[in-house]
């Protein structure tokens, strides 16, 4: 590449599809990514299915014309609910189909990365040729395609440094195998001692169940074993202020860059722009929380949340709200509006009743920890994108 090409080419905005897992749990912190990307001037083609598109939470206008949503229809499998593109659309049991489903996205992405390269890199806008693709564990069968276009993948794990250290690499579970529930309640030799990175039994034997082929045949371990070794680059949703060394270690196993991307609180991109509109009742709603958080006792607050996996029907609602009001404790109940639906509705007077000792915030909240760490220095985010973004441009210039 001559040097004038490689100059102008170092200061164009990256091209990135971003394509996270059908979860989510993924898409969320994904799409957060992809905000902090689009806010730096850089293009980005989101995939995934379409009704998981349909959706999303609105991106703000000042960050739309840079964030393309591409969809891409799962094919139909037998025994899996007509509709469902997300593990909120099945029960536990039928997440197996989803990923058979998935991986029959292998041929349509591959059609899709074919058409997205036509531009080449001379293409404008999001019709030139992707400078990287930044995919999900689940995804073992995309780097050999990436691989013929010739567009490098990062694989962004969304999953707690902790977890993504006690796992390992492809080579480091060659070499000390584990397959019992008994092995996965002590630390991996290659965690530094003293470490207390480790399952409690009833957790271990659900780990060990996922070293296990389901209906896709292809166990969970194994999809995230093979999509980090093929992957040049790993991005990390961690930040040394939490994860402290283990950040560094995830280098040293990998051997290979692991960029933290910062926790990724939603909506950051645009409240770090500083974008009218986006989000500062969030914000008070936040800074009020750790106020009140800052007003109690140490660890005497109980932290309430079931995630995303686990949607509570009203009747279960109503339960749990007269158990915590019966219960007497303080506590922060993360009440999750399903997607697509209204807010749960609560028993009438209950934050009344239990003002003062009790909040309810229907949404997202961080716990404690994470609060005061991460949500309080926004500089600090910002940094971590910063990096991550200027590892992805140094890359795309190498030859």
């Amino acid at each position: 590449m001559a040097e004038s090409k490689k100059d102008e080419r170092s200061s164009s905005p990256l091209h990135v599809v971003v394509f996270p897992w059908l979860a989510f749990g993924h898409i969320i912190p994904f799409l957060e990514l992809s905000e902090q990307l689009a806010k730096r001037g850089h293009l980005v083609t989101f995939v995934s299915a379409p009704r998981n598109l349909a959706r999303l939470r609105p991106v703000h206008p000042e960050l739309k014309p840079r964030i393309r949503l591409a969809p891409l229809p799962l094919p139909a499998v037998e025994g899996l609910p007509a509709g469902a593109e997300s593990t909120a659309d099945v029960p536990p049991e039928k997440v197996e189909l989803l990923k058979v489903a998935f991986d029959g996205l292998a041929a349509p992405f591959a059609a899709f990365l074919a058409d997205a390269c036509a531009g080449g890199e001379a293409g404008e806008g999001h019709g030139r040729k992707p400078d990287w693709i930044i995919l999900d564990f689940a995804q073992h069968w995309l780097p050999a395609i990436a691989d013929k276009h010739k567009v490098p993948c990062a694989v962004f794990l969304i999953f707690p440094a902790s977890g993504v250290a006690f796992l390992g690499t492809k080579e480091l579970n060659a070499a000390h195998p584990r397959s019992s529930a008994a092995d996965f309640t002590v630390p991996p030799p290659w965690i530094p001692s003293p470490s207390c990175i480790a399952f409690r039994g009833h957790e271990a034997e659900w780990f060990a169940r996922a070293w296990d082929p389901n209906a896709s045949g292809v166990s969970d371990i194994s999809r995230i074993l093979e999509t980090t070794h093929r992957c040049p680059l790993l991005i990390c949703r961690c930040s040394h202020e939490v994860d402290g060394q283990l950040c560094s270690l995830l280098g040293d196993l990998h051997r290979k860059p692991v960029l933290p991307s910062g926790h990724l609180a939603p909506y950051a991109a645009a409240r770090a722009a500083g974008v009218a509109g986006s989000g500062a009742d969030d914000d008070e709603e936040t800074a009020s929380l750790m106020r009140w958080l800052d007003a109690q006792p140490a660890r005497s607050v109980l932290y309430v949340a079931f995630g995303s996996e686990a949607p509570l029907s009203p009747e279960q609602v109503a339960a749990l709200a007269l158990g915590l009001e019966l219960a007497g404790v303080r506590f922060v109940w993360a009440l999750r509006r399903p997607v697509g639906e209204d807010p749960p509705e609560l028993p009438d007077g209950l934050e009344r009743r239990v003002s003062g000792r009790g909040v309810v915030r229907v949404g997202w909240v961080r716990n404690a920890e994470e609060l005061k760490e991460v949500l309080r220095d926004t500089a600090r985010q910002e940094r971590y994108i910063d990096d991550l973004v200027e590892q992805l441009l140094q890359r795309r210039t190498m030859e």
